[in-house]
């Protein structure tokens, strides 16, 4: 059997075999969040969040958006050198990015078994 056969055998099986595999993984949640900041913003999403006095007021006064929170959970930077990633019970990261209105916002948050407190926002 010559190369180009041998060539198209594999291609045509490779091409088969990608197509069941995108069918298979569209079926499914399938998310790819290798690096630490990635797990540490999806542990996050996946909680029940909460809001402290200050966050509450606010967002209360309409200073301050929830999608603009939402928006740095799936897009901000967690800065781990500012981070407490070891303190027990409750580990807190403090996150920063842009928001979806183009503000720098950074956000403090206390991370426990099932609750995210967002202890303090700062608009910069």
């Amino acid at each position: 059997m010559s190369f180009l056969k041998r060539l198209g055998y594999y291609l045509g099986g490779f091409s088969v075999g990608l197509v069941i595999l995108a069918f298979i993984l569209s079926q499914k949640n399938f998310s790819c969040s290798y690096g630490p900041n990635a797990r540490v913003l999806k542990n996050i999403r996946s909680k029940r969040i909460q809001y402290a006095e200050s966050v509450s007021q606010m967002i209360n006064t309409k200073v301050l958006d929830t999608g603009e929170l939402s928006h740095l959970l799936n897009y901000g930077d967690v800065n781990f050198s500012d981070s407490d990633t070891k303190a027990e019970p409750c580990r807190s990261y403090r996150i920063e990015g842009v928001s979806n209105k183009d503000r720098s916002l950074v956000l403090d948050i206390e991370n426990c078994d099932s609750i995210a407190t967002f202890r303090e926002v700062r608009i910069e």
